[in-house]
């Protein structure tokens, strides 16, 4: 697969995920089977005005290539501006904007998928991020439409084609529907038809059979993957039914365990302790999941203050169920 002058070898991607896709998991999913990996989000208005926590959120190592940088704003000369901040800063292998958000606190500025209701203020968006970085490609994240009544994917695709787009993702769920019902698979297909460059399809790939069928169905030339990877980064692996010396494609619960020692590791050596903790409970609330005496050890984590009791708690986790004592 190429997107512009980038070779992809491997088109599964890890979708950006405000409060998900930091360093540390970025580092399990690209281990993990992730072809490709997006930071979180961030803000234009944040990058042009030098906010920290913005510009920290973009930091990334040179294993984590290809990677990609994903902006969202309103304002075309800001959002291109900030896109050439970024790039003369960290040189990421692509620029991606974001017109699929659907959080109310994003869209009602304009910004995210509030933009697919006004095609041309997408369109100059756009133009101005083509523009300030010819160097590397630039990319969309874009939902169906608004609600029902204005599905513009396939429009809003050709139109980004021609501005100079070098591949567009589709999660085909209306910003109406926020993450509800089913996505309409058969506007991948409908977008897929419209254009010649890449589009990778995006929502409800959970299994093997779930990405075998969307490929089949679309003809989709990559898959996203976002929630699904909540607590399971070894999901791209499993995907493709690849296992690893270092990683299978179906864990059991000592494996998970040991996975999650690693990832909060990971994470106390790129954080503070205490934000560090923080983050693993969020995560743990992903990994422990679907085994017996899964509620309980995760009340058991949201309880934690500090790293060594993380690691305590994680070590008697791991002989309890080993001796079946839950």
């Amino acid at each position: 697969m190429q997107i512009g002058n980038l070779d992809i070898v491997n088109p599964l991607f890890l979708a950006p995920m405000a409060g998900i896709t930091d360093h540390p998991f970025r580092i399990l999913c690209r281990e993990m089977g992730a072809g490709v990996v997006f930071t979180e989000f961030v803000s234009a208005n944040g990058i042009i005005r030098e906010n920290m926590k913005t510009l920290e959120l973009m930091k990334f190592t040179e294993n984590e290539r290809p990677i990609g940088i994903q902006l969202f704003g309103e304002t075309p000369d800001i959002v291109g501006n900030s896109a050439k901040m970024v790039y003369d800063m960290l040189k990421p292998d692509i620029i991606d904007i974001n017109y699929g958000c659907p959080v109310p606190k994003v869209t009602k500025k304009g910004a995210g998928s509030a933009a697919l209701k006004d095609l041309c203020l997408m369109d100059d968006i756009t133009q101005a991020v083509v523009e300030a970085v010819p160097e590397i490609p630039v990319t969309v994240k874009m939902r169906a439409g608004w609600d029902q009544n204005s599905l513009v994917s396939t429009e809003a695709g050709v139109r980004m084609e021609k501005i100079g787009v070098a591949a567009i993702t589709l999660h085909p769920r209306t910003t109406k529907q926020q993450f509800s019902g089913m996505s309409n698979w058969k506007l991948i297909k409908e977008l897929k038809d419209a254009v010649k460059i890449p589009v990778i399809g995006n929502g409800d790939v959970k299994t093997s059979e779930d990405y075998n069928k969307m490929k089949a169905e679309t003809g989709c030339d990559g898959v996203m993957i976002g929630r699904a990877a909540l607590g399971k980064p070894w999901i791209f692996n499993s995907l493709q039914k690849k296992s690893s010396e270092k990683f299978i494609i179906d864990p059991d619960i000592g494996q998970i365990i040991n996975i999650s020692r690693r990832h909060f590791v990971m994470l106390t050596e790129y954080y503070n302790n205490n934000l560090s903790v923080n983050l693993a409970k969020k995560h743990f609330n992903y990994y422990f999941k679907g085994f017996d005496g899964a509620s309980f050890w995760r009340k058991q984590f949201m309880q934690i203050e500090n790293t060594d009791e993380i690691f305590s708690l994680l070590e008697k986790m791991e002989k309890a169920l080993a001796s079946n004592l839950y």
